[in-house]
């Protein structure tokens, strides 16, 4: 009897199977490295004033409009360009920095797909 009632619940399911992600591996590790890079105030901040910016933006411009040091501002701009939201123009003695624009299109594309929304036409 005991071993008929261990049989009848392991061949019962919980649930309806579901689907299989539709993002794989290499696309999620990218994407966490890319969402850490935005989890953060001061890189959101950092990307928004670049994000605003019609032209390229000085290192010493941007540790202006923060109250961080520079090594901490330099810091985040590593980690933005790391993950290829920011791209620094060295000029002289400053780097220039700026948005990487494509890839707005990148995570929004990468966010429909986490979510599993249909992708919009653009």
């Amino acid at each position: 009897m005991k071993k008929k009632i261990v049989a009848l619940i392991q061949s019962e399911t919980c649930c309806t199977p579901t689907n299989s992600p539709s993002i794989n591996r290499e696309q999620a590790e990218s994407a966490a490295t890319l969402f850490a890079a935005l989890a953060e105030p001061s890189r959101l901040s950092i990307l928004n004033l670049l994000a605003a910016s019609q032209e390229d933006v000085c290192v010493c411009d941007i540790t202006e409009s923060f109250k961080l040091g520079q090594p901490t501002i330099s810091h985040h701009l590593r980690i933005l360009k790391e993950a290829g939201l920011v791209t620094g123009d060295k000029r002289g003695k400053w780097v220039y920095y700026s948005v990487v624009k494509s890839k707005y299109m990148e995570v929004q594309t990468l966010l429909e797909q986490v979510f599993d929304i249909p992708v919009m036409t653009r």
